[in-house]
């Protein structure tokens, strides 16, 4: 990257310094503001166009370089757009935190002050930007890239979620990788005047701070287990295999039956294979009966596990009866054992 003609021609020392440090923060990227800060006039601003040292990435926004923007850039460009107060946020926001690793799509989202007007009069082509005034800025300082603060970030996207169990996803991704505590996001939801499925939002918090860490494990303790009345089990519980620590998903510990919840993306062979091998061992070496469940199984087939489930646990020592769902058409026939 080359950023010749960067450098002001008329920048005094503290001025030439700030441009520096703008120039290495940003990724070789500034407004407008920031040049005629550092001494260029309008003229020399316009020749480094013209001239192509300099290019427009945006109105006003230009690179101090050439080739390609690097990721960076890019934000910084689409953040100095934006103006005053822009954060980045929501998809955007997340893979910076780390929530996700990558976001989906090329779109960059921000979000601005409510009262703020347009940055530009035409829409910008993969730039997404929100108004409002919930969310809080992270502190970073000023050499760092402006984002909304991991709770907000979270919640942002509970918002925008098309359904509730997509909502929870966001929501157990931040807490079980430790980037938030659900205090944390208890307070900013209640600090916010405007929440979508609040009431559903606090008690999925619950969930969360209990280990459930995805929304088809959600769905598992909420329409198999307490919909049905099974004993309540330990969620993301540690256990030593073979010297070496594993972690489940639900485990019901007291009747040695382990229940694990796998999503739409896992029945790849290999990874199939390793987990039969390990219930195997399990049941060898630990007489611990596992069942694995699907999509469907915590969904359409709701009743239908509840029913497995509650034979098994019965079996090995619950002296409980499992009870009928609110489901009109609930499969399960409550029969006590004696």
């Amino acid at each position: 990257m080359s950023m010749d003609g960067s450098v002001p021609p008329t920048a005094d020392r503290r001025a030439y310094r700030e441009w520096m440090v703008w120039l290495s923060v940003q990724h070789g990227i500034v407004d407008r503001g920031q040049a005629l800060r550092a001494g260029f006039t309008h003229h020399q601003i316009e020749y480094r166009l013209a001239s192509g040292t300099w290019r427009s990435v945006f109105p006003s926004v230009y690179a101090t370089f050439s080739g390609a923007l690097s990721p960076e850039a890019r934000l910084w460009a689409a953040v100095k757009l934006a103006g005053a107060d822009a954060m980045l946020s929501h998809e955007t926001a997340a893979e910076i935190h780390g929530i996700i690793d990558k976001a989906l799509g090329t779109a960059i989202h921000i979000t601005v002050p409510r009262h703020r007007r347009p940055v530009t009069r035409t829409p910008v082509r993969d730039l997404v930007i929100h108004r409002s005034d919930q969310s809080q800025a992270q502190l970073v300082g000023p050499f760092n890239l402006p984002r909304t603060r991991v709770e907000d970030t979270v919640l942002d996207l509970v918002a925008s979620a098309s359904t509730f169990d997509q909502a929870y996803t966001w929501i157990a991704r931040a807490v079980s990788r430790k980037l938030v505590n659900v205090d944390d996001l208890r307070a900013a939801l209640a600090a916010r005047s405007r929440v979508r499925w609040r009431n559903w939002v606090n008690e999925a918090l619950e969930d969360a701070d209990d280990g459930v860490h995805s929304s088809l494990e959600r769905r598992y303790v909420r329409d198999v287990e307490r919909a049905h009345g099974l004993p309540t089990s330990l969620h993301q519980a540690r256990r030593q295999l073979g010297g070496k620590a594993h972690y489940r998903d639900n485990w019901y510990e007291a009747y040695r039956v382990v229940v694990e919840i796998d999503g739409p993306d896992y029945h790849q062979n290999e990874q199939v294979q390793r987990d039969k091998y390990r219930d195997s061992v399990n049941l060898a070496l630990d007489d611990v009966k596992t069942h694995r469940f699907g999509p469907v199984g915590v969904t359409e087939r709701a009743c239908e596990t509840a029913t497995l489930v509650a034979a098994t646990l019965q079996r090995n020592g619950w002296k409980g009866s499992p009870r009928r769902c609110r489901r009109a058409d609930c499969t399960v026939r409550p029969s006590r054992r004696t």
